[in-house]
């Protein structure tokens, strides 16, 4: 399965935009087969959990991409988009903390927003800004 890079870099910079902290995506291309990245994000509220996760669902949208499926959008404490080819988690900071996906898929290759080139291993996305 190919990633459609501009889609992921679609949804990267639509979080951002809408200032998701923590900002980070996991390569899991050589450790999973349910899907190649990982976008890891959290809100400092409710509202901007909910804010994020809407501009990624309008961006991705206008190019053509609508999700397989959404969960826990009322909540706003962790929603979860699924684009196939990548998967969408959007945290309140005490879920984040608690789930820990990034320790859990400790493994895999990170970009994170501070510094995308830096933390990707070789062959991996180039940059997401």
């Amino acid at each position: 399965m190919n990633i459609d890079e501009p889609l992921l870099s679609c949804a990267f910079e639509a979080a951002r935009d809408k200032k998701a902290l923590d900002l980070a995506v996991l390569d899991l291309r050589e450790m999973a087969a349910f899907t190649d990245f990982f976008i890891i994000c959290s809100g400092s509220s409710a509202p901007q959990i909910q804010a994020i996760s809407n501009e990624i669902e309008i961006r991705l949208k206008k190019a053509g991409k609508t999700p397989d499926h959404i969960e826990g959008y009322r909540q706003a404490q962790w929603i979860l988009m699924d684009y196939s080819e990548f998967v969408v988690h959007i945290f309140s900071p005490d879920r984040r903390s608690y789930y820990n996906l990034e320790r859990l898929w400790r493994g895999a290759g990170r970009i994170d927003d501070s510094s995308p080139s830096a933390t990707a291993p070789p062959g991996s996305l180039s940059q997401m800004s």
